[in-house]
């Protein structure tokens, strides 16, 4: 991911939970807020302490953007998503994160109809 397409900054991503519009499944929780002068999205990650230590964390993370990036050219331009995973996710491989990450987007149309 390009360093544009991150969110960073606090203040970002709690605009995106207060502003944006949620929707879930048991591994994630997707907040999506749009953005009309923005020709790209932009991806921000929060794995909790809850979920498992450092190197399962930033595996999952790993996992994440990979997912992320593969999807890249069926998810809507011009938003900003805040992807918080959930315990069940230390548990999961790659293709399991990937499958799950597609189906809880599809629920919030989020992707184009071309998968």
């Amino acid at each position: 991911m390009r360093k544009e397409q991150r969110i960073k900054k606090n203040k970002e991503f709690q605009e995106s939970f207060q502003k944006g519009q949620s929707f879930a499944n048991r591994q994630f929780v997707v907040y999506a807020l749009a953005k009309k002068d923005q020709e790209y999205f932009r991806i921000g990650l929060s794995v909790s302490k809850k979920v498992g230590n450092a190197v399962t964390r930033n595996q999952i993370k790993r996992y994440i953007k990979q997912a992320i990036l593969e999807l890249s050219d069926q998810i809507s331009k011009g938003n900003d998503y805040v992807i918080i995973a959930r315990k069940p996710v230390a548990e999961m491989g790659f293709f399991d994160v990937k499958k799950s990450l597609t189906h809880v987007l599809k629920v919030g149309k989020v992707l184009s109809k071309k998968y």
